[in-house]
């Protein structure tokens, strides 16, 4: 297994597993992503936000990182945070457990930025993910209506999310 940033040459990989999430999320009852441009992934490339997990030279999960959520997480964003969005896992690589690797690398990473908590949400009250990252250790945290979401995908226009937090001194 091995985690890094991102490339240019990854962005067609990481659109499809985008868009298999979105099925496997509709399959599931679950609030769907939206198709997220190329030029989103490109720009988070650039930034050094978007990584993924390879494993036998195959990219087997994908998910990008802020070190900022305000609309997301309104007065609770001052606290020194990594906020970890879209994870998307190829469903080769289905219950090997890929998350719960992702988040002992997402520890790590954000001790070395100096943060204190990783964050994550999901929009609406997804039962099984709410039941999988307390499993990874997340506190779930309850849910939130939000109130502004100018400049977020549309998947989170007048949504209620579920919020997720992990200390990670």
């Amino acid at each position: 297994m091995v985690i890094e940033n991102s490339t240019a040459e990854d962005i067609d990989e990481i659109l499809r597993l985008y868009k298999i999430a979105t099925v496997f999320q509709q399959t599931k009852g679950s609030v769907g992503w939206p198709v997220f441009e190329r030029s989103l992934v490109e720009r988070e490339i650039k930034e050094l936000h978007q990584w993924k997990l390879t494993e036998q030279d195959a990219i087997a999960c994908v998910w990008a990182t802020t070190f900022t959520d305000p609309l997301i997480w309104e007065e609770r964003n001052e606290d020194p945070s990594v906020y970890i969005h879209r994870i998307a896992v190829n469903p080769s690589f289905r219950g090997k457990n890929l998350v719960m690797q992702m988040m002992d690398w997402a520890k790590n990473y954000a001790l070395a930025n100096n943060k204190k908590k990783l964050r994550l949400d999901t929009v609406g009250e997804n039962k099984g993910l709410i039941k999988h990252y307390t499993n990874c250790g997340f506190n779930f945290l309850g849910l939130s209506k939000l109130k502004n979401t100018n400049g977020l995908p549309t998947h989170y226009e007048n949504a209620t999310v579920s919020l997720f937090e992990l200390e990670v001194n």
